[in-house]
């Protein structure tokens, strides 16, 4: 046994985030660790690597037969623990070599070995399968390219347990497929593996063993060295009860087309001479959910940032139109105005104010429905608060709690209550269950027909297919930055979506040749 977390308990003002837990890991396994937002999993990995020090829990943690007290992320370090977090921890402006070597630099006599860095940088990337120079910088990587720096930066400190969080939250299929077989390959170099994801389809491919938490308890340990474990079985641990289906059910009440885009056009904001979205036509009927599928980089959120308050790009063109008629969204105060709400993909950067509690965020998009004589009147805004913290089903200690301190689930649906709070005709939504558990989705998902039955108009751009084909109406799909496709979800499925994209990319591919 590698690694054993005794009876852990760790509490925050009171609060109980994790409640004896108990976690057994062998050695050359890969560890799952799954749960509903909240339930403790990445405070437990905290606990495990030294960012929250001994002293500040209860419980033991014996690693290699030993009891271990980790004042720091140094001290587990220096034993081969490294965890990466959701967030990752890379210098943007600094290259690939700086960033894997960055406070563990080789030096001789106390100057920096640049040469040293860059031959073992590129041995690194090599073992992880990038052919980038150690010289890229990291703002020129994509997020799957910049996650498998993260796990070199770990080979290069001799890392004997890996702990990754959530790591293909941002990823799409191929770059989540890739760092998926990165794992067995390091499985079979002996290196050990903890897997916080919530997507049971990955964590069944390669998942040796999983521990399930629920409200900060360990529930159980299921072994999958025989057989995996089926997903029903550990979403019923998840959440202590069956889900018969993973989406509500709904009867669609579609009106008339309420909300339309015309020839929209919008030039990349660095290369002016690029037209990254084209000629795109859309529209949504009363009571309507739309998805918006395609790959990463198809131009989906740019899409949708361009439209809503031209947040997005330049040289902008087109029409947007509300029950016929044309409006101005050419500010998001305008676009908030006519009725548009956009909930961003990135909460954390763009959603939220995390320094601040759930009663600042909540009225943040609509300051007039607090205030009094534009004066903010803060006991409206606690009621406010209070009524979506309802209404939302939002855990947490209370409305003056940071959102910083909520797990990934519970600060989406604060997102959702700053953008409700406006009253929206029109709500976008980009990947809104991205980084949550399955019983946050579904919550989400209810929301969302909820909004529908409403009379609401909601758009909604994801990487997960099946989410697609289970909320939406009717689906566009979109690729280098232009709808290639469009259909009903009755006569949609995750293989016609592919054959669209494949063959507007074939037909682009041969339009470039014949050039």
């Amino acid at each position: 046994m590698l690694l054993e977390m005794r009876d852990i308990r760790k509490t925050f003002s009171g609060v109980v985030a994790l409640d004896k837990v108990n976690l057994r890991v062998r050695a050359g396994e890969i560890h799952a660790i799954v749960g509903e937002n909240g339930a403790g999993k990445s405070t437990l990995m905290k606990v495990l690597s030294g960012v929250y020090p001994h002293g500040s829990y209860s419980g033991e943690i014996v690693f290699e037969g030993q009891a271990r007290q980790f004042q720091g992320i140094h001290d587990s370090e220096q034993l081969g623990v490294v965890i990466i977090h959701q967030e990752l921890a890379l210098v943007p402006l600094l290259s690939i070599a700086e960033n894997v070597f960055l406070g563990n630099e080789t030096a001789r006599h106390g100057v920096i070995d640049w040469m040293a860095a860059h031959s073992l940088t590129q041995a690194l990337l090599r073992k992880v399968g990038l052919r980038e120079s150690p010289d890229t910088l990291i703002a020129h990587l994509g997020v799957g390219k910049q996650q498998l720096v993260e796990i070199a930066k770990a080979l290069s400190r001799k890392v004997r347990l890996l702990i990754l969080d959530e790591p293909t939250a941002s990823l799409n299929e191929n770059d989540s497929r890739a760092l998926l077989d990165l794992l067995l390959e390091l499985r079979g170099q002996g290196i050990t593996c903890i897997l916080i994801s919530h997507k049971l389809n990955e964590i069944s491919r390669v998942a040796d063993a999983i521990t399930v938490l629920r409200d900060g308890s360990t529930v159980e340990t299921m072994d999958c060295s025989a057989a995996p474990a089926s997903e029903d079985r550990v979403i019923r641990a998840m959440v202590g009860r069956e889900m018969a289906e993973r989406y509500p059910r709904r009867v669609p009440r579609i009106g008339d087309t309420v909300f339309e885009v015309r020839n929209w056009r919008a030039y990349h904001p660095q290369r002016s001479e690029r037209a990254f979205i084209q000629d795109v036509n859309l529209h949504v009927r009363r009571g309507e959910i739309v998805g918006i599928a395609g790959l990463m980089g198809a131009g989906r959120t740019e899409l949708a940032m361009s439209i809503f308050g031209r947040s997005w790009g330049q040289r902008i063109s087109g029409e947007v139109r509300l029950h016929g008629k044309p409006i101005d969204v050419s500010t998001v105060e305008r676009a908030v105005r006519h009725g548009l709400a956009y909930v961003t993909e990135d909460r954390k950067g763009n959603g939220l104010v995390l320094n601040e509690d759930i009663q600042f965020n909540v009225p943040l998009a609509h300051l007039r429905g607090i205030s009094r004589a534009q004066v903010i009147d803060h006991g409206r805004a606690h009621r406010v608060a209070q009524d979506y913290r309802e209404k939302l089903r939002i855990r947490c200690s209370g409305v003056d709690q940071k959102t910083l301190n909520l797990s990934g689930g519970n600060q989406q649906k604060v997102v959702l209550a700053k953008w409700l709070f406006t009253n929206p005709e029109v709500l976008i939504l980009d990947e809104p269950t991205r980084g949550i558990d399955v019983g946050a989705k579904f919550e989400i998902y209810t929301l969302i027909a909820q909004l529908a039955a409403e009379g609401k108009c909601v758009l909604v751009i994801s990487s997960e297919m099946p989410e697609l084909l289970g909320i939406s109406d009717r689906i566009y799909v979109m690729n280098e930055g232009r709808f290639v496709a469009e259909m009903p979800t009755a006569q949609a499925s995750q293989e016609r979506i592919m054959r669209a994209i494949v063959r507007n990319e074939r037909t682009a591919g041969d339009a470039q040749r014949t050039e």
